[in-house]
């Protein structure tokens, strides 16, 4: 009798939780190609902006690749001919057929030129611009972990296909004739 709840207990202590089940990884020194997904024009008059958004180049030539849908959130400022850019947040969806994992948090990363100082050269006559046309890399500072989050819209997507039919829970009854009549 002892042995069925030993059991289940080992067996409940060694099951990998389910917030740990995917986790999305990229090691220190990462690279991704990137872009910026509005131009961005600094000069001595605006010589920060904060909050830009960023996002990984499809089939980029860095040395990682992160899921396609993602956007980085990141600063940049003005320093002598080269705009700066860090990030500080990152948001993924990562899609398989018509399943979806989210994950965001954190992210320490720096954008360099392909003369692989820290900084974009983009600067001419004052004018820094960076446009979405142009891509660079952006390397990691510390090792990114996100755990993976919960998807609430595949949940409602998943109640809606059972109630239209579709699931093994579905509530609609099944097209037979009224008895009565």
């Amino acid at each position: 009798m002892t042995k069925t709840p030993t059991i289940l207990l080992l067996a409940a202590l060694f099951t990998p939780s389910l917030a740990l089940a995917a986790t999305l990884e990229l090691p220190a020194e990462a690279r991704l190609e990137v872009q910026v997904i509005d131009s961005l024009i600094l000069d001595q008059d605006e010589s920060r902006h904060d909050d830009i958004l960023l996002r990984p180049v499809a089939n980029g030539q860095g040395s990682y690749q992160l899921p396609s849908h993602c956007v980085m959130v990141g600063d940049a400022r003005l320093e002598g001919e080269r705009v700066r850019i860090t990030t500080k947040s990152v948001t993924c969806i990562a899609t398989e057929g018509s399943d979806s994992e989210i994950y965001s948090g954190e992210i320490s990363a720096a954008a360099y030129g392909a003369d692989g100082n820290f900084g974009i050269p983009a600067c001419e006559g004052g004018r820094c611009e960076v446009t979405p046309e142009q891509t660079f890399e952006l390397r990691l500072a510390s090792e990114l972990a996100i755990e993976e989050q919960e998807n609430l819209s595949e949940r409602i997507n998943l109640q809606r296909r059972q109630a239209e039919g579709a699931g093994v829970a579905n509530p609609i009854p099944a097209e037979r004739p009224d008895p009565d009549q």
